[in-house]
């Protein structure tokens, strides 16, 4: 009998091509046989679940027409089963355990080399999981104390994270609404309230707090 192993399904779901490509080529030399859907953002994520049974999907958490915690819920709700790996660029230290707590079940970074990105995935389709040392030691020593690194981003909703960063990377509200498909004085609302809860009145505050909790 064939190995199932061999015919997995993933769905990759990246707002940048250049991001998913190198990504599947990566799953494609550890998984020769295996069938890889890309989708571009959270709606057409939905949409290719729905109709089509996956064992993994590997997404960002900046993409556009939602946010990640919005999409993690639609999964657990309508795909149970189907295996979540955020992959981001974002500090591992300071935002893995965000993510595995709204129900990912691993975080790898894009910072990672070919090798720990063949065994991400390949804990996640052995699995179920994956994580990484850094990830572990997070959880033990929450496990001891209760607490995880401390960090004034917990405060933030998912979404207005979401924009704190991208205003961090410097891109003006205009470029934000439209990556985002959200208007721009939604944005400049998101962008009001984040800047009360981080007790901020700048971008360059932004960047100096982010700097120094991803140290």
């Amino acid at each position: 009998m064939k190995d199932l192993k061999l015919n997995v399904r993933i769905v990759v779901a990246d707002d940048h091509g250049i991001v998913r490509m190198g990504l599947v080529q990566t799953v494609k030399r550890l998984k020769p046989d295996a069938v890889i859907s890309e989708v571009e953002d959270y709606k057409s994520l939905y949409k290719i679940i729905l109709k089509e049974e996956f064992d993994l999907a590997i997404m960002d958490v900046n993409m556009p027409n939602g946010t990640v915690q919005e999409a993690i819920q639609y999964i657990k709700i309508h795909k149970p089963e189907l295996k979540i790996l955020i992959f981001s660029s974002q500090d591992e230290e300071l935002y893995a355990m965000r993510y595995l707590k709204m129900g990912a079940s691993g975080y790898l970074s894009k910072q990672s080399s070919p090798d720990v990105v063949k065994d991400a995935v390949t804990a996640m389709l052995d699995k179920g999981r994956y994580f990484s040392d850094n990830v572990k030691e997070a959880m033990f020593l929450e496990s001891l104390t209760g607490s995880t690194k401390e960090s004034p981003f917990e405060a933030l909703s998912d979404r207005e994270l979401q924009i704190a960063n991208k205003l961090a990377e410097g891109l003006p509200l205009k470029e934000i609404s439209n990556q985002l498909n959200i208007h721009s004085s939604t944005v400049s609302t998101y962008k009001n309230r984040l800047f009360e809860k981080l007790k901020i009145r700048s971008v360059p505050e932004l960047v100096e707090i982010l700097r120094l909790y991803n140290k």
